[in-house]
């Protein structure tokens, strides 16, 4: 194992931002002449670090214990911490990719399989994976490392909990980035007028009410087959993938499928998001995101854990809207979002208007991606995350 990604053995403090300089050339959001020579810097050094970016070796992994169970944590590096949030159906080793080119550029990283994944603790229970348990686990997860604050870089439900922490526990948080994952408030994301007007009728509209459950709006939008609504409706999808796994996980891991300009271009009937819970097509549609040996890797895990955990997640919408009716969705940090081209479902565009709950935002786009931006485009969002921490959060 290289030097660089073996686990830090001291405590870091909790991430500073950049101040402005003596000659006030740093407005309130603005970097500084320090912070962007830092950054041009950095910059520079993962263009020439391409293996670093690519190295899939993940680091040492540990058992910490938090909020009343048990994450497996995988650390490297030193300097400003910086905490890497899986999606579904993802791990800790989503971010292979990204761990040892963040060691490198100076930063602690730190990606745990969150609750219900991979070695972590599997809480039977629904309710234990709303968005209070979830957040207090990271928390929880930063007193036990001895960290004040983080960023926290989030993809899929990983950035859903990013920008969640932001809004429930903010004095933990130093900022922000969300790859694919918009912020949008009161858990309304689903029903962005982007995502439902391809699923509409020719001719019907339909306008979100944030005071209104969103599961029971999305009843009158989607048809009961439309994947986030399936695993509010019994175990039918969980039974399904828990009998291939490998096939489940290798039909969600796609790249290079239709665009999203030919996907508006199909009947609304097909934008229902109808992924999970069926029977797997004969030939899998584009191509691969996952090498055989990294799918085995996925499919080891969930083999062992089932699928039932990770979906839980979705199953606590009502109960997280309901939690968070009363909580300001406006996020105070230092903010960037990676959106991707070709993701049908968390599209760019429903990242145009984030500035007015999200103030001190940089956005970005990568080209010629769909979903899974970790894994297929890791040297562009390196350079992304790495940039702009540098920026905002030099290293020492």
């Amino acid at each position: 194992m290289r030097k660089d990604m073996l686990p830090s053995g001291g405590i870091a403090d909790g991430v500073r931002s950049s101040a402005p300089d003596a000659d006030g050339t740093r407005g309130a959001t603005g970097p500084s002449r320090r912070a962007l020579f830092v950054g041009s810097v950095a910059a520079a050094v993962a263009s020439v670090l391409p293996a670093a970016a690519q190295q899939a070796v993940m680091p040492g992994m540990r058992m910490v214990r938090t909020n009343g169970i048990d994450l497996a944590v995988y650390e490297a590096g030193s300097g400003p911490p910086i905490v890497l949030l899986h999606g579904f159906p993802g791990l800790a080793f989503t971010w292979r990719h990204q761990i040892p080119a963040l060691a490198t550029a100076g930063y602690r990283v730190i990606a745990p399989d969150l609750r219900g994944y991979g070695r972590s603790d599997t809480p039977k229970a629904v309710e234990d994976y709303d968005i209070t348990h979830l957040t207090k686990d990271l928390v929880g997860l930063l007193d036990a490392l001895g960290i004040e604050k983080a960023v926290f870089m989030g993809h899929d439900w990983g950035g859903l909990l990013a920008w969640q922490m932001a809004l429930l526990h903010g004095g933990r948080v130093a900022g922000v980035i969300g790859v694919n994952t918009p912020h949008i408030p009161h858990w309304m994301l689903w029903l962005h007028p982007d995502v439902v007007k391809a699923a509409q009728p020719s001719g019907l509209t339909f306008v979100a009410d944030p005071m209104v459950d969103p599961v029971s709006q999305m009843r009158r939008v989607y048809s009961p087959d439309m994947y986030v609504l399936m695993f509010q409706d019994g175990r039918m999808a969980d039974e399904a993938m828990d009998r291939n796994p490998r096939g489940a996980l290798r039909n969600a891991f796609r790249k290079n499928l239709m665009t999203s300009v030919e996907w508006d271009r199909l009947p609304s009937a097909v934008a229902h998001m109808e992924y999970y819970g069926r029977p797997l097509p004969e030939s899998f549609p584009g191509k691969d995101v996952l090498s055989a040996q990294e799918l085995d890797f996925y499919a080891s895990h969930f083999e062992r854990t089932g699928f039932t955990p990770a979906i839980n997640w979705y199953r606590n919408l009502s109960r997280n809207w309901r939690a968070g009716l009363g909580v300001d969705q406006t996020v105070r940090v230092p903010s960037m979002m990676v959106s991707a081209t070709h993701d049908v479902v968390l599209r760019p565009s429903m990242a145009n208007g984030m500035d007015v709950h999200v103030p001190d935002l940089e956005k970005h786009t990568v080209a010629d991606c769909w979903h899974w931006t970790p894994e297929e485009k890791p040297e562009e969002l390196n350079r992304l995350a790495i940039s702009w921490l540098s920026r905002r959060f030099p290293s020492r």
